[in-house]
């Protein structure tokens, strides 16, 4: 049977201890981390990073910007991880925390250069990200064209329907979870989503 050594117990414990914390879920990690677990919040970190870049980044249209407004959520998020009561998911109160930095972000930079979200910035947000033939030259100034018209529509929209858009349809979420985080009603995020779908709809055919 092989010994063990003790010099490396500390480093097997360390491990024990992060496989044993990326097994637990969301609310039993906060549960950790209110307790003084850096781990635990790291973990956390580590969880939603991406979908928070990319909502920061849907608000932002920046690169830079996306990285420190994702980063500023989740220092709110950790100073105040002491109000954290269980009553919604952690992911759900986590991104209303982000969703309001970067409105925030919003009304302190009323006119933000719309940066182009093409393959070069979805591929580092998400590297599987491929397409699987180059556009040629004039599809590429085409496609650019259009992304331009497009973000430019959506940072036109009003703030709460530019929400409510981004994250059905850019984040996938449910209604449900959009009306937990924006603190509204089911059938209001529904309003929102009708009306800025309505006004996308007629900002690009007055564009085409």
């Amino acid at each position: 049977m092989a010994i063990v050594s003790t010099a490396a117990l500390p480093a097997i414990k360390h491990l024990m201890d992060y496989h044993a914390t990326v097994s637990l879920g969301d609310n039993e990690l906060v549960a950790s981390a209110q307790k003084g677990d850096r781990r635990a919040f790291e973990e956390l970190m580590e969880r939603h990073k991406q979908k928070a870049y990319r909502i920061a980044f849907d608000f932002s249209r920046d690169r830079e910007e996306a990285k420190d407004l994702s980063q500023e959520a989740f220092l709110k998020a950790f100073v105040h991880l002491k109000n954290f009561d269980g009553r919604s998911g952690f992911y759900t109160w986590f991104y209303r925390i982000l969703v309001n930095v970067c409105l925030d972000f919003r009304r302190r930079n009323k006119r933000v250069a719309v940066e182009e979200f093409d393959e070069n910035v979805e591929n580092q947000v998400d590297p599987s990200h491929q397409h699987p033939n180059a556009l040629s030259p004039y599809q590429h100034v085409a496609a650019d064209q259009m992304s331009r018209k497009v973000s430019a529509a959506l940072q036109a929209l009003p703030p709460r329907q530019r929400t409510a858009f981004i994250l059905k349809n850019h984040q996938g979420l449910s209604i449900k979870e959009i009306a937990e985080i924006m603190q509204t009603a089911e059938g209001t995020v529904k309003v929102h989503l009708h009306r800025a779908v309505s006004t996308l709809r007629r900002s690009l055919a007055e564009l085409a």
